[in-house]
């Protein structure tokens, strides 16, 4: 975990309440695809968890929803404004399973960290299958960018309005080697459920510090409680138990 100042270098809206930043600053504690970041914004006690969705030496990407106050203000927020940012938080990734034709399955807010992912998957040489979902056709961003890395990419909408009618679930290609996901519990529960490969789901939990002290995202797994800021966002499909 390191703290440092980042610069807002853009911060434009993808979608009505789907926002892209771009920051520059020391990236340098970013170790894998799916960690995230954690934001102090002047007035909020509690930091923002965002999960990185690309990064390189000097700059950071974060794709981020409105949903309340803190957000809200994220999104008034200029270039040349400064943000006080905790980098290299949770457990990213692993790139080693994946074999040969992987697929990333992202629902809303939960497709931002499977952009990086599918970069360094790409440059391994895999062949990568990314299935989007979304609630309806006004909600639909990074498609165009999954695409331009060289991703086979498939976009599903609950209400049919683009692409395949249904979840991610329903747009699995028949041939994969490995699964990444993010996004919310009911979508993971049935890619859980779906999927005939083992896999890695990473998992959206309200916070309190982001970095393991407070126990305040702890869940409970095969192996005891994780905490989902520390031990995750990632786990392994074979080590999470749902409860009822």
């Amino acid at each position: 975990m390191k703290q440092s100042l980042f610069s807002i270098v853009s911060n434009t809206p993808l979608t009505d309440s789907v926002y892209k930043m771009v920051l520059s600053g020391d990236t340098s504690a970013i170790t894998a695809p799916g960690q995230f970041v954690n934001i102090q914004l002047t007035g909020k006690f509690l930091r923002r968890p965002i999960s990185v969705c690309d990064y390189d030496a000097q700059t950071l990407t974060i794709v981020y929803k409105v949903v309340g106050k803190g957000t809200e203000q994220m999104a008034s927020m200029t270039a040349g404004e400064t943000l006080d940012i905790l980098t290299g938080l949770g457990n990213g990734y692993d790139l080693a399973p994946a074999g040969d034709r992987p697929v990333l399955l992202g629902g809303g807010v939960g497709v931002p960290p499977l952009y990086h992912l599918a970069k360094r998957l790409l440059a391994l040489g895999k062949e990568v299958t990314v299935v989007l979902g979304f609630n309806t056709a006004s909600e639909i961003f990074y498609e165009k960018e999954f695409q331009a890395l060289g991703c086979k990419v498939f976009v599903t909408t609950v209400d049919g309005s683009y692409g395949k009618k249904g979840f991610v679930t329903d747009a699995l290609p028949e041939d994969y080697t490995y699964f990444y996901t993010c996004g919310p519990e009911p979508m993971l529960k049935a890619v859980y459920r779906t999927t005939n490969t083992s896999g890695q789901m990473s998992f959206e939990q309200r916070m309190g510090c982001g970095f393991g002290a407070c126990m305040g995202c702890s869940c409970k797994t095969l192996t005891g409680n994780k905490r989902i800021c520390k031990e995750g966002p990632v786990m392994r499909k074979e080590e999470i138990l749902w409860e009822a």
